[in-house]
């Protein structure tokens, strides 16, 4: 293959699909329109940290910028504030008015779902308990405090009253133990997921195979993550 052959994101007709590489040269927004939320951000920073072209490491910041603050994570905000350094202008400095905002917002969130939960816990609601404990998680996930976030999912397990329910804390819990490399805790709720075949469906399959190849990976296990992965035809199914 010619160095400057075009790669595509999911092959396809040459005519109908963006090159993401041409030569040496990345197009981040092909490629970062591939993915959503945590993740996009998360590619970026990826590229940026270890790209040694300056203007896509710029771009890539630029990105990064633009798509967190779209959610609710003030302490990665800065963080991306730090690593531009005042090089994208006016328009990508330090916004102490959004962080504030969002920071009330959130304690203002947080006290209502105590309050909330509290009162479940009392009149002993087991699905609202569940529910309640599931919304931290979804609360600390969006925030970028992944340790709580994955002790509020694995509490809904008490109060899990179908197997559903024990399949949706299990793909919480992966989905936030990859994030924090914590892959002890992945390799063990691929294990609790699949004793109940029975609410798995393809895609979730799929998923956890996914998972349990991560695993093997991070852990050298290369026949085993390929023999994992190769069972099922599953790309991007994190979102």
């Amino acid at each position: 293959m010619e160095a400057d052959d075009e790669i595509y994101a999911n092959g396809g007709e040459e005519s109908t699909r963006k090159p993401i590489i041409s030569g040496e040269q990345l197009d981040i927004e092909a490629y970062a329109c591939l993915y959503t939320g945590r993740t996009k951000i998360t590619r970026l920073l990826f590229i940026a940290d270890h790209c040694d072209n300056p203007s896509m490491k710029m771009e890539a910041l630029r990105m990064a910028y633009d798509e967190i603050k779209k959610g609710e994570n003030t302490q990665l905000f800065r963080e991306v504030v730090q690593k531009i350094d005042g090089r994208l202008g006016p328009n990508y400095a330090m916004d102490c008015d959004w962080c504030e905002m969002v920071d009330r917002r959130a304690d203002q969130r947080k006290d209502k779902l105590e309050s909330e939960l509290n009162a479940y816990r009392t009149n002993l609601i087991k699905e609202s308990i569940r529910m309640g404990y599931n919304d931290f998680g979804d609360f600390y996930y969006a925030h970028g405090s992944l340790g709580d976030a994955f002790k509020s999912y694995v509490r809904t397990r008490d109060y899990c009253t179908t197997s559903k329910h024990i399949i949706h804390m299990c793909m919480s819990a992966i989905l936030v133990s990859i994030e924090m490399g914590q892959f002890t805790h992945v390799t063990s709720y691929v294990g609790k997921a699949e004793q109940t075949p029975e609410a798995l469906d393809n895609v979730t399959v799929s998923k956890l195979r996914c998972a349990a190849g991560l695993a093997h990976l991070e852990a050298k296990k290369y026949k085993l993550a390929a023999r994992k992965v190769c069972q099922h035809s599953a790309f991007n199914l994190f979102p």
